[in-house]
């Protein structure tokens, strides 16, 4: 999303599904564009185990990045394709209502509770105001902040917020934008790409460390999504927008997961 003209593409690819009579709902985070926000704002950055810990001064940037800057600039450019698109986060409607995360890990054979500030987990999904808008032909453009029953607010994993959407809406296609063509055997051979992955594989997959890094929570959505009524997921290459047109072209694009 940090280039302009792919993102441009990209959306174009994506409302092309809705021409052809799909119903589209888009999930995104945007990462680079909070450690921007946060640099600007001379906020430094923990990460523990890879999350970054959001203290409520952070929080503040954070929903600015996500809300104002990256959703805005997604509905903007569907706008201008010649959609409807409608930016919400996750408080919008009590679409989304998440619950303080509290990580746990192992220090020198250790366990401990690590408190992460506003970052949250998901609780439950309410897809009202999300089937609303289909209904009425927008395209719902969801950025992935939460708050709990008292209104406090959360940031929470993009992917696993978009699971929990998608099979909060019986989505019938999952589909995880990333950076490489799918799930590969050999993280350096890009010919290794498995086609199809059942639900029961992926925990063997998980300890010959075939799913490994930042494919982690891709596939851990995937879960999500299939085991919260999703009908299947498919993990492709979002650099390359042409994989989302061909996703009902009956053509193979990415990694198929099926329960």
């Amino acid at each position: 999303m940090t280039d302009i003209d792919l993102k441009v593409s990209i959306l174009e690819s994506i409302c092309s599904l809705k021409k052809d009579g799909h119903n589209i709902v888009i999930v995104h985070g945007g990462g680079p564009f909070i450690k921007f926000a946060l640099e600007e704002a001379n906020i430094e950055s923990e990460f523990i185990d890879g999350q970054r810990k959001t203290t409520p001064e952070a929080m503040e940037y954070v929903e600015m990045a996500l809300k104002g800057k990256v959703n805005g600039s997604l509905v903007s450019i569907i706008n201008a394709i010649g959609f409807k698109a409608v930016g919400l986060s996750g408080k919008d409607g009590k679409t989304v209502i998440a619950e303080k995360r509290m990580h746990q890990r192992t220090v020198n054979g250790k366990t401990e509770i690590v408190d992460l500030g506003q970052v949250g987990d998901i609780v439950r999904v309410n897809p009202e105001l999300i089937r609303l808008l289909l209904g009425n032909d927008f395209i719902p453009v969801i950025t992935c902040i939460a708050s709990d029953e008292a209104g406090t607010d959360y940031n929470v994993n993009g992917d696993m917020f978009a699971g929990h959407v998608a099979g909060a809406i019986s989505a019938d296609h999952f589909v995880v934008l990333t950076d490489v063509d799918g799930l590969l055997r050999d993280k350096d051979d890009p010919g290794s790409i498995m086609r199809e992955v059942r639900l029961s594989e992926l925990v063997d997959l998980k300890e010959k460390r075939i799913i490994q890094g930042g494919m982690i929570p891709k596939i851990e959505s995937c879960e999500i999504a299939l085991n919260s009524g999703a009908g299947f997921a498919r993990i492709i290459n979002g650099t390359v927008p042409g994989q989302i047109t061909e996703l009902f072209a009956k053509k193979e694009v990415g990694t198929v997961i099926r329960k």
